[in-house]
């Protein structure tokens, strides 16, 4: 009996293993469509930010209105050219205030991109072992943001026909939103599908399948039902670690542990080794190597996943 209970246990191993995903995370379907719908609208948005700019550049700031056209014309002995003496060229009223607003709309336009295209990095996110586009990917709106602020702040400040208060004005607003629409275009801890694979595997190796729990409120995903943290009359919702980041959940809960025993399930002898490690990648480090689940009992493994053979070089 104990043969043939142990011959049952190695077929759900293996049927368990063979229904398993491919090694490293993927979005699903519907995520990716979504962060690509979020990335075509902040790119509008933001081209509509830099278009506004040109606006500003090439139309506002070249507003003016001339003072005192009774002047008299004399001619400059160094160039021969006439020009009118008692003529004063000044920015006008309307053109100072739309500036302001524009500053306004550029920002806004700016940092509703930036919104946008984070909440699609956090469905889609990048490879951090590919660190030009992890960087760029991660802190493009913050990259925008400067663009569609500098060039248009540096010309407020060098205008010559903006009077003093004018120019501080509209120089401080610009400074100010620029900031703001910079500050929020950072991402201070971008996702990475390193991040999201160890998570998966950490989930598939403690309960021998891609399956946890969420409910709608809260930024972790749990893996079971039964532990305190969910029980808020919320629906409790079973899924995959694709479709708990998909409804918005950003990583493996660090009190696995915890929920494990709450559960009645087995917890690995390293589980702090663990914890540490899943800590540890989730703040972004590269090198941190994941442990395998160490087991009191060999039965209590949910999974048997063997290591991959060295690589011969």
């Amino acid at each position: 009996m104990a043969e043939s209970d142990d011959r049952t246990a190695g077929t759900d191993r293996n049927t368990a293993a063979s229904t398993e995903p491919p090694a490293g995370w993927t979005p699903s379907a519907a995520a990716k469509t979504t962060a690509m719908r979020f990335r075509w609208i902040a790119g509008a948005l933001w081209a509509l930010a830099i278009i506004g700019e040109g606006v500003g550049i090439f139309w506002l700031l070249r507003q003016r209105v001339y003072v005192g056209e009774d002047g008299t014309l004399v001619r400059d002995p160094d160039t021969g050219l006439l020009e009118e003496q008692g003529v004063t060229a000044q920015f006008p009223q309307w053109a100072f205030i739309a500036l302001l607003v524009l500053l306004v709309v550029i920002a806004a336009l700016s940092i509703t991109g930036s919104v946008l295209w984070k909440k699609a990095n956090r469905l889609d996110p990048a490879r951090k072992a590919d660190k030009t586009r992890f960087f760029v990917q991660n802190q493009l709106g913050a990259i925008i943001a400067i663009v569609a602020f500098l060039p248009l702040v540096i010309l407020i400040f060098l205008n010559k026909d903006m009077d003093k208060g004018q120019k501080t004005t509209a120089g401080i607003v610009g400074v100010v939103l620029a900031a703001l629409a910079v500050f929020v275009g950072v991402d201070f801890a971008p996702p990475s599908v390193e991040q999201y694979t160890a998570d998966q595997s950490t989930v598939i190796q403690l309960l021998g399948k891609d399956e946890v729990v969420w409910v709608d409120g809260g930024k972790v995903y749990h893996v079971c039902e039964e532990v305190p943290a969910i029980q808020t009359g919320s629906e409790i919702r079973t899924g995959t670690t694709a479709q708990a980041i998909e409804a918005g959940k950003i990583r493996l809960t660090l009190q696995f542990a915890s929920e494990l025993r709450t559960c009645g399930l087995a917890v690995p002898e390293n589980a702090d080794e663990i914890t540490e490690a899943l800590r540890a990648i989730q703040d972004g480090a590269v090198d941190t190597p994941l442990p395998a689940p160490v087991w009191a009992d060999p039965a209590d493994a949910p999974i048997q996943i063997e290591d991959a053979p060295a690589n011969v070089g």
